[in-house]
């Protein structure tokens, strides 16, 4: 597939990974922003060839791994009702609420759907008039756009029986959070492509400023990433902090200014409660008061919903970058897809799911990290590419 085979070369991987040996002198540690990096990194063994001391932390980039726990209790009480239609993209559907997930609500007899585009919801809502049709509307700055188009077309064409259960999120919030933790490890950023070419790079100069870290923002093919790796080690060698655009063939500075207008008239910014993380300020959004009518949380009066998390899941430290999936004791035992405790483990972009596809059942042995030998980045480049499983309708971004 063009741009895709150009973006996976081995040659050039390891001419890549050559030049970030080249240039290491110190040990880094680096956070990938989001879910789809993190796939491709473990998928394609990068983390593994990197020069001793480059360390990679998956950060929370997975829009379904951070969705709080009461979102998803509010959806699952909702979904539960006789008078409506839930409809959601597949990878929430085996998300845990406190004790059941949407699969179980859909064999307990209500009616879930999964759909590929909120527009589906809307046109579910014009055929079924005398049923409430909900649209679960979770990401990042990506999905976001869409979700405020549906719900404008909803009020243009007067469906009064569509909603929208909003947990949107934005990334740029987050990064502050996680600089400003006290256990924080992270010495640059490589940013979500796709975040950017929404919301271009304008709110990350003040970030790195403020933080003195460099912020490199990359795409999700092996060249991508190593590209992004190796400018942002590149600003840490020589004591450098600013933003980078590693990925101009997507993101420019200003971003999209037409889906920026969208959600500025649709949505507001709010404070948001992320799974694992906890309340980061500014850091979400919720539908305006010109469009309050077709939210879900308001229209069904959702309360008094009661969270209760496992207490052997440790997603949240998961998704904090503390700890990596397979420190997690459940970890392939007690947790798998089949059987997830966190949202981690069930969906297509978290960082659980990425160690059990690709088999990264344990912590690396001396003798697999000796595997970061020059050949080694030609063979992992061509080799890990070869497969990668199909998709369900998802939440990506």
């Amino acid at each position: 597939m063009k741009y895709l085979d150009e973006f996976s070369d081995p040659v050039l991987a390891k001419r890549l990974f050559d030049d970030i040996r080249a240039i290491t002198t110190k040990p880094w540690s680096l956070m990938e922003v989001c879910g789809g990096q993190t796939h491709s990194i473990i998928r394609h063994g990068i983390d593994q060839l990197l020069p001793d001391g480059i360390r990679l932390i998956h950060g929370p980039g997975c829009p379904v791994c951070v969705t709080p726990l009461e979102i998803i209790d509010k959806a699952l009480e909702i979904a539960s009702r006789p008078d409506v239609i839930f409809c959601s993209f597949g990878d929430m559907l085996r998300v845990p609420g406190s004790g059941r997930d949407l699969f179980q609500v859909k064999s307990e007899g209500a009616d879930v759907r999964v759909v590929y585009s909120p527009l589906d919801a809307l046109r579910i809502a014009q055929e079924n008039p005398e049923k409430q049709v909900v649209f679960f509307g979770i990401g990042f700055e990506t999905t976001a756009p869409p979700n405020a188009m549906t719900v404008y077309q909803a009020k243009k064409l007067a469906i009064p029986n569509f909603s929208l259960l909003v947990s949107h999120v934005r990334v740029p919030p987050a990064i502050d959070a996680i600089m400003n933790s006290p256990d924080c490890q992270v010495q640059a950023f490589l940013a979500a492509g796709h975040v950017c070419t929404v919301m271009g790079t304008r709110e990350y100069p003040a970030l790195a400023d403020r933080h003195n870290v460099p912020i490199v923002v990359t795409g999700f093919e092996p060249l991508d990433i190593l590209e992004g790796i190796r400018r942002a080690v590149r600003q840490l060698e020589n004591g450098e902090h600013t933003v980078e655009n590693a990925y101009p063939r997507a993101v420019n500075e200003q971003g999209s200014p037409a889906a920026q207008a969208m959600l500025a008239d649709v949505f507001e910014v709010t404070d948001r409660s992320w799974r694992g993380i906890g309340m980061i300020p500014q850091s979400g959004w919720r539908l305006s008061p010109t469009y309050r009518e077709y939210d879900a949380e308001h229209r069904f009066s959702v309360t008094g919903i009661e969270t209760e998390e496992s207490t052997v899941c440790r997603s949240g430290e998961v998704l904090q970058g503390l700890i990596k999936p397979h420190e997690c004791a459940a970890f392939g035992k007690e947790c798998t897809p089949r059987n997830p405790l966190g949202a981690t483990m069930v969906s297509s972009e978290g960082a659980c799911a990425a160690y059990y596809l690709y088999r990264r059942l344990e912590a690396p042995t001396a003798n697999a990290q000796a595997a970061n030998a020059p050949d080694a980045s030609t063979q992992a480049a061509s080799a890990q590419a070869a497969n990668a499983p199909a998709k369900e309708a998802s939440s990506v971004g």
